[in-house]
């Protein structure tokens, strides 16, 4: 497992407990490896906080995925700090370390059974990218994970739209872009300026990941 320690350390957490008479707040979770984060993330989740009104959107790194083949890992400290670079400029925008500290397999139905047992006021909405909203029925627990949490999709073009579970639509721009596309540039020699934040493009750069 990777020492998420000196990623911890790093990270201010927003405390979960909830407070007494403390007003819930309306939460976008968007789950996944981030290795590496980029844009169509951020404006994914912009799109997604704006629509609907959110008052937060919650990035919560995987520790193991449990529908992707990590053929290139990089530390889970290496993706927390991509993450928190790319997240620091935006108050809205927050990076939970739930499923690292948790350990093992990453669930969202265990996530969202934390959630709503250590903070039950808020309203929380899964927001997922159109590849995400086919593949939901082989989730976890599906059926349950739907009444636990709003269903979010990010339409993107070239799936359809048509979901199992009750889903709200948000529209965002058209950037056709994938994690597995940022590390094949970097292996390659090719540019990933503008793909990814520049700060996260400096951080690959210096730490020299992705370059197989």
């Amino acid at each position: 497992m990777a020492n998420t320690q000196c990623a911890t350390e790093k990270m201010t957490q927003v405390e979960l407990a909830p407070l007494p008479n403390h007003k819930g707040k309306q939460i976008g979770i968007m789950g996944g490896t981030f290795n590496p984060v980029h844009i169509a993330h951020l404006v994914g989740a912009q799109q997604a906080l704006t629509k609907l009104r959110l008052d937060e959107v919650w990035f919560i790194p995987d520790n193991i995925p449990p529908h992707k083949h990590m053929d290139q890992w990089v530390s889970a400290e290496d993706r927390v700090e991509m993450l928190r670079l790319a997240t620091k400029d935006n108050p809205k925008f927050k990076v939970k370390l739930l499923e690292l500290e948790r350990g093992g397999v990453s669930y969202t139905i265990d996530t969202m059974h934390y959630l709503r047992q250590h903070a039950p006021q808020n309203n929380y909405y899964l927001i997922m990218g159109g590849d995400q909203v086919n593949s939901f029925p082989t989730w976890k627990n599906a059926d349950e994970l739907a009444k636990l949490a709003t269903l979010v999709g990010i339409r993107r073009p070239g799936y359809p739209q048509n979901p199992q579970y009750p889903m709200i639509w948000v529209d965002a721009p058209d950037i056709r872009l994938s994690s597995t596309a940022i590390r094949l540039n970097v292996a390659t020699g090719n540019s990933i300026r503008y793909l990814v934040p520049e700060s996260v493009r400096q951080y690959i750069k210096e730490k020299g990941l992705y370059r197989g």
